[in-house]
């Protein structure tokens, strides 16, 4: 059995293993897990609208999901990527509420300056760490809570009048889609999505097929080695950190410009960089396994809100999730497993 095979089983198999832990948590708990899953599926695919629920919740991930494995791939750990989104969300709508311009301007502006602003925010630890040499995690982590309170100063006393929310953006700015809306029942599933397309197979096309991300990768496999063959250690950090600051920055302009349409005060981290830092680990940090990834934890997400109806409680798929990042953490454990399996069967 190949190496590639095998990495594509790991993460089957972690997924398979979260599924049947959360089935034995529901029986000692006293739920039918039987129910309870058939809730989980209905409450993904049941219906247009759920499907575009789905869809949308796993756009951001993606974004959040890339920002993590581009890092990760180069020999970083960006777990930032929550404050990249937050910088990135409300920039996108400082844009949409502070121009009047034509489509074709204003929504292409809107998502570059959220970019541009995580990336800015990826570019400080990355800065930090090449020069200084200051662990990114540390860092990262900081700047997270310096993002979140500077993001809500920003709505509060700048982009309104002293509300918790701003102004809903005009269309021009605006990833609303009447198609979308029209096939799947007036769900939220918006334009983002095609972008978050773009931005997996742009990550693969850079990683593996471009110069620059040769040496992004060398630089992540051995610092010394890379530098001695003549790359620039402390340039390819930095680069790193601000092309994955850059992804995170484009998922808050996903839930800015598409899901919301307006940016609001946040009394706690929304949540998605942080499952970007799973999404990543279950896809294996690459392009294709990230989109599917995010696939899975959008679609847990959605359809738990329909887990009540079978008197299970939602909370039961956080367990689910945990257990599937448990089992993919250990990956060498499947893979002993896998190897066993393997001299069994000659």
């Amino acid at each position: 059995m190949s190496n590639r095979l095998t990495n594509i089983l790991v993460p089957v198999i972690a997924v398979i293993f979260g599924l049947i832990t959360g089935a034995i948590i529901m029986l000692v708990s006293g739920y039918n897990p039987i129910a309870g899953y058939a809730a989980l599926w209905t409450g993904i695919f049941g219906e247009s609208y759920l499907i575009g629920e789905t869809l949308r919740q796993m756009t951001p991930y993606i974004f959040a999901g890339l920002a993590v494995a581009f890092a990760f791939r180069t020999g970083l750990f960006n777990i930032g990527v929550e404050g990249q989104l937050l910088v990135g969300w409300v920039a996108a709508i400082w844009v949409g509420l502070s121009f009047d311009l034509p489509k074709i301007i204003h929504l292409p502006l809107a998502i570059i300056v959220a970019a541009l602003a995580g990336a800015v925010w990826g570019f400080i630890p990355g800065f930090l760490k090449a020069r200084l040499r200051v662990h990114e995690v540390i860092v990262t982590i900081m700047m997270n809570y310096i993002a979140l309170y500077v993001t809500n100063y920003m709505i509060r006393y700048v982009l309104s009048d002293h509300k918790d929310s701003t102004a809903i953006i005009p269309d021009s700015a605006s990833l609303h889609s009447p198609f979308f809306e029209r096939i799947t029942d007036y769900s939220t599933l918006h334009n983002g999505i095609y972008l978050a397309f773009i931005a997996a197979f742009i990550m693969w096309f850079l990683l593996e097929k471009t110069k620059a991300g040769f040496e992004l990768r060398a630089v992540g496999y051995n610092h010394h080695a890379a530098e001695y063959a003549g790359m620039s250690v402390n340039r390819n950090i930095i680069s790193s950190m601000v092309i994955s600051g850059a992804f995170a920055g484009l998922a808050g302009a996903m839930e800015g410009l598409g899901t919301f349409g307006n940016a609001f005060i946040h009394t706690g981290f929304s949540g998605v960089g942080f499952d970007g830092i799973a999404v990543a680990l279950l896809g294996g940090n690459t392009g294709i396994g990230v989109v599917l990834a995010a696939f899975l934890f959008g679609g847990l997400k959605v359809g738990a809100l329909q887990m009540p109806n079978a008197n299970v409680p939602e909370e039961l798929v956080e367990i689910v999730i945990a257990f599937i990042i448990f089992f993919v953490a250990s990956s060498y454990m499947i893979k002993w497993l896998i190897g066993r399996f393997r001299r069994g069967v000659k």
